[in-house]
């Protein structure tokens, strides 16, 4: 039996799934997606439905499918529905959540269906429009028009529904989209609105549709967060079918933390986002940066400064690693004794960086996650300078110095980058025996560096390249001196006795 509306009589009850009431579906579109991808299914789509399902909010999602990726049959022979797994550990207690999703409507696939989208824009019950089409989706195309069927990028798009909503609606007052971008990149509602603005000039619209697009438009700023995988592996799926009863094409899994932090001082944002109000995940606040630098330091910081270690240290996943007690020791140091001390400001309290460094780290240990680190490890020079090399600055202009577990972390890096030029162009790195390919834009300057320079000089030679990092990490004082230290004993002792030898006992005290 495959999911859809009409088999859901037929699902049997199962105590770990919900089943959506009959009711959701007669409610009305409220919100125009342009994205059908894994991601903002496991979470915004998953927020939408909980609202539904509370009767708060009351509203449907009509996805736009803007890429030749993905079919949309599947879509049409479940009736929208798919089925939500969320898994994780909360102290030690399995958290195993299923859904079966009713928040979506119906796909449109905006080549073929262009029309539809633009009646939608005309449709008052219509107030949302959430984007997720990957970074490179919010750039400017200056030959785009919007009498293109459809205009070829997002913004495009974008700008040709505001425009049908104008003429519909006679440019009235109170009658524009609240737009939120969930793509990340910093400020992508603001540069969602330029672009948007700058097309329209360049598609020689009228200034009463511009001062319209500008006055009754909210484009928020977001932030999101959830470890979305997607679909389950084969086996996986095949169990989790049989346990539940039904057949399902869509069935995607997810972990059970969920951020959207919304950036709006507009009330009647916040009132159209009511499905807010039963999801503590979701943020409405004046200003996101203190969601963001949380998230960019505490997560994505540790990461970046972490995965090279899991790689000297022999794990394939971050899961493997957390399982680990001494590398789970580092963990916490790194991220709860070094980055929050590192990132407290006026806007972030002591307690804001624990619980959410605390919740990190919770994350890393889910038993149900599994990230390879050599992943992580992808162009992690460009990440350790936007994610981590702020931290390092603020922690020494704070307190005077660099902490060894970043010290650490940065010493790993430049191991994990000792490699040979294959004749095929690639760098490829080797740790006891085992070989990786390096993906990293800057893969061959630090090669050139491993030939010419060894010990500290090697280091500062790495420290000081504002080619690299735009800046002058060298200056900072005793930095060159710690990374290289922790640098010469992940050679001659590896990882465990490193840790074990210098931090990890004071370490545990962060428990």
């Amino acid at each position: 039996m495959r999911l859809s509306r009409q088999n859901l009589e037929f699902v049997s009850a199962h105590p770990t799934l919900r089943i959506p009431d009959n009711s959701v579906f007669s409610y009305p579109e409220k919100v125009l997606q342009f994205g059908t991808g894994v991601f903002l299914r496991g979470l915004i789509d998953y927020y939408i439905d909980k609202a539904n399902n509370e009767n708060i909010f009351s509203g449907r999602v009509m996805l736009v499918k803007s890429t030749d990726a993905g079919d949309l049959n599947t879509f049409s022979e479940q009736d929208c529905l798919y089925t939500l797994l969320m898994k994780s550990a909360d102290k030690g207690a399995v958290v195993d959540d299923k859904i079966i999703c009713a928040a979506v409507s119906r796909v449109i696939d905006a080549k073929t269906e262009w029309n539809k989208i633009l009646l939608a824009a005309a449709d008052p019950e219509i107030n949302i429009i959430i984007s997720n089409t990957t970074e490179i989706g919010i750039v400017l195309d200056e030959d785009d028009l919007i009498t293109h069927k459809p205009p070829a990028s997002f913004p495009g798009k974008l700008l040709a529904v505001l425009f049908q909503r104008f003429i519909e609606m006679n440019g009235a007052a109170g009658t524009g989209f609240v737009i939120i971008p969930t793509e990340l990149i910093p400020d992508n509602g603001l540069k969602l609105k330029k672009i948007v603005n700058q097309l329209a000039h360049k598609n020689e619209l009228s200034l009463d549709f511009i001062e319209w697009l500008n006055s009754e438009n909210d484009f928020c700023n977001s932030l999101v967060d959830r470890i979305v995988p997607g679909k389950l592996r084969a086996i996986e799926q095949k169990n989790i079918e049989t346990e539940l009863g039904y057949e399902d094409n869509l069935m995607i899994m997810a972990e059970t933390f969920g951020l959207w932090a919304i950036e709006t001082t507009s009330e009647r944002t916040r009132e159209l986002l009511s499905f807010s109000l039963v999801n503590p995940g979701i943020h409405i606040v004046d200003n996101i940066e203190k969601f963001r630098e949380l998230k960019l330091r505490l997560l994505n910081g540790s990461h970046n400064l972490s995965c090279a270690l899991g790689v000297i240290a022999g794990f394939n996943t971050v899961k493997e690693a957390m399982e680990n007690e001494v590398f789970d020791a580092y963990m916490q140091r790194l991220i709860l004794g070094e980055i929050a001390a590192a990132i407290l400001s006026e806007n972030i309290s002591p307690d804001d960086a624990r619980q959410f460094g605390s919740s990190v780290l919770e994350r890393y240990r889910n038993p149900f996650i599994e990230f390879e680190w050599l992943s992580i490890c992808v162009q992690d020079t460009s990440k350790i300078k936007i994610r981590a090399v702020p931290v390092i600055r603020q922690h020494h202009a704070k307190y005077g110095y660099v902490p060894d577990g970043i010290s650490l972390g940065f010493a790993a890096y430049i191991l994990f980058m000792r490699s040979v030029h294959n004749p095929t162009g690639q760098y490829v790195g080797s740790i006891d025996g085992r070989s990786y390919t390096i993906t990293d834009d800057f893969a061959g300057n630090l090669f050139e560096k491993w030939q010419s320079y060894k010990g500290i000089e090697l280091v500062r030679n790495v420290l000081q390249d504002e080619s690299i990092w735009e800046t002058n990490l060298f200056l900072l004082q005793g930095f060159a001196e710690s990374v290289t230290f922790y640098l010469e004993n992940l050679i001659s002792v590896g990882f465990f006795k490193t840790v074990n030898l210098h931090f990890h006992e004071e370490t545990l005290k962060l428990k």
